[in-house]
């Protein structure tokens, strides 16, 4: 089958989550963008859980409550003549409501077939040579335009493009806003300096208020420094700079009674059309959308290919810290994971380099090393995110590993919520170096 799983362990399994309903959960996993049919996947596991009874129950999905701090007084902001809607065709993704970053590139690309055509950028704190899909099509945007100004604390591989970089100091040099993620437990911390920020660098609400102030904007930054806003908003719910400093983490009290809506407010409604759990959903329908997850065949690889997978390590986040020192010590350089069948047919090593070309012929810039491993399956291969850095600026960071983004050259729009599925690309191996113009080894 298509899983390779047993048919009796999907069956067992599925009889020891139903003897343990509603205490059971079937998590959604945290990066869900993978084959282009993602809402659809997302709704079967959300559908799943429904049947199970884990919504809104004890031992199920709880929910979540945050506290909720004042902005400082500023004048109302003005509305923008244009939104991230304008980079695509009048009436796509209408049930969206974030932003997509998808159609930037395309907004910015000349195209006579839409009324947007940005021509500056403000990149902050994201490298997207590493974040966005296809840099062939994120250089061509990059070349379009007029302007771009880059913020970040490392010289990542953006910073090359920008026209200005503006330095920021890291995590540990500077104040953040207050963190009030949605919680079993309503919660607020604080993320302040440790030290003073090195070199010429500057906090980003720094870079923001002097921004602002260039502009003739100084009404909506009327604090004289972030401590005075933070120490504002936290006497409007009790606290203040000086306890949070102390103490960094302070919980609160839950303002309503429903951590555990279902079974705690029996008229409890869902923010559905129906206000009930719709298995069914009648917001897709209404759109011309399946009601209903359908099963979609994914293309397989070709012979010779393996689908390839990434992720993250612990260590690490995302690209941004692989030229820490301290972080690189614990991890310098990401494997690719292959399959012992896999190895055994093309003769590879563990801590043997090979060089990796996807479905496009897009060969990575650089060698990465053989991990034999049963952990990953005969038909894909797996990579940590993040390395490969090609700046040589990241001194402990240029060229160890390869880059899964480079490889990335094929992506599948989910055609209702937006989202870019990454995971229909496929790599071979090269065992000699291609860029010295060497002869392909093939199994």
């Amino acid at each position: 089958g298509i899983t390779t799983i047993e048919p009796e362990v999907i069956r067992r399994t599925a009889r020891e989550m139903a003897a343990a309903a509603p205490s059971v959960i079937v998590h959604p996993g945290r990066h869900v963008t993978w084959y282009g049919d993602d809402t659809q996947r997302s709704r079967a596991i959300a559908i799943l859980n429904a049947l199970l009874g884990s919504w809104g129950r004890r031992g199920g999905f709880y929910n979540p409550e945050k506290v909720h701090l004042p902005n400082y007084p500023h004048p109302p902001y003005p509305k923008p003549k244009r939104s991230w809607r304008d980079a695509f065709p009048k009436g796509k993704y209408k049930l969206v409501t974030e932003v997509l970053s998808t159609g930037i590139c395309d907004a910015t690309i000349p195209n006579p077939d839409l009324d947007c055509h940005l021509r500056g950028w403000i990149v902050y704190g994201t490298n997207l040579m590493a974040s966005l899909p296809d840099q062939k099509k994120t250089l061509e945007a990059i070349h379009h335009l007029d302007f771009l100004v880059v913020i970040d604390t490392m010289p990542m591989d953006i910073t090359g493009y920008a026209d200005v970089v503006l330095p920021e100091c890291t995590y540990l040099e500077r104040y953040d806003p207050i963190r009030t993620s949605p919680h079993r437990e309503p919660y607020i911390a604080l993320r302040m300096p440790a030290t003073k920020p090195k070199y010429d660098t500057k906090p980003g609400w720094w870079i923001a208020k002097q921004l602002a102030h260039k502009l003739g904007l100084d009404d909506y930054f009327k604090w004289n420094d972030i401590e005075e806003m933070l120490d504002w908003q936290l006497k409007k719910v009790g606290s203040s700079l000086e306890e949070m400093k102390r103490i960094g983490v302070k919980k609160f009290p839950r303002e309503y009674q429903d951590l555990y809506n279902l079974q705690d407010l029996p008229d409890y409604e869902f923010n559905t059309n129906t206000g009930k759990i719709e298995i069914y959903a009648t917001e897709l329908a209404a759109e011309g959308y399946d009601p209903l997850p359908n099963y979609t065949h994914h293309p397989e690889p070709p012979e010779g290919y393996y689908r390839l997978n990434y992720g993250r390590a612990p260590m690490h986040t995302f690209s941004r810290t692989v030229n820490n020192h301290n972080l690189w010590h614990l991890q310098k350089e990401n494997n690719v994971w292959i399959n012992p069948k896999v190895a055994d047919l093309w003769e590879l090593k563990n801590g043997q380099e090979v060089w990796l070309k996807n479905q496009d012929g897009i060969i990575s810039s650089f060698p990465v090393k053989v991990r034999v491993t049963e952990r990953i399956r005969w038909d894909s291969v797996y990579m940590v995110h993040g390395f490969g850095q090609t700046n040589k600026k990241l001194t402990r960071a240029y060229g160890h590993g390869a880059s899964d983004s480079e490889l990335v050259s094929k992506i599948y729009d989910d055609p209702i919520m937006g989202g870019t599925g990454m995971r229909g690309n496929f790599v071979t191996f090269l065992k000699e170096n291609p860029h010295n113009n060497r002869k392909e080894v093939k199994a």
